[in-house]
């Protein structure tokens, strides 16, 4: 998937982990794709012994505000992913788009073809 500027499409899905944000936006005339990339300076936010504090490595702090600028122009979202970044871009959305109509699914690493079939259907757009 290359980064891509978003058509805008009124449904999009948002399949987010630490690392990376595939959006898709899904309409009646076919999908766009783009991914949002986290800058961290390591892939790993596990704990980390014998360091000062609490050893994680920090998040990207514009990762979710970059994320919400990609489906900017959708008014029904769908949010799925493996862990707790799907959870914290629920509630960043909730703060900056209180308009947005938001759903979210747990989802473990399905395909690009999956995401976009959960989508549809979610949506109804079969």
């Amino acid at each position: 998937m290359s980064q891509i500027a978003l058509q805008t499409h009124a449904h999009a899905v948002v399949w987010i982990d630490h690392l990376v944000a595939k959006v898709f936006g899904i309409g009646l005339t076919g999908v766009s794709a783009t991914a949002v990339h986290a800058h961290l300076p390591s892939q790993h936010l596990h704990h980390k012994a014998n360091t000062i504090g609490d050893g994680r490595v920090q998040a990207d702090a514009t990762f979710l505000a970059r994320v919400g600028e990609a489906v900017g122009g959708c008014s029904d979202l769908l949010v799925i992913g493996p862990g707790t970044e799907k959870t914290e871009l629920m509630q960043y959305l909730r703060t900056v788009r209180p308009d947005l109509n938001l759903h979210v699914e747990p989802s473990d690493h399905p395909t690009d073809g999956e995401i976009v079939a959960l989508g549809r259907k979610r949506f109804h757009l079969d």
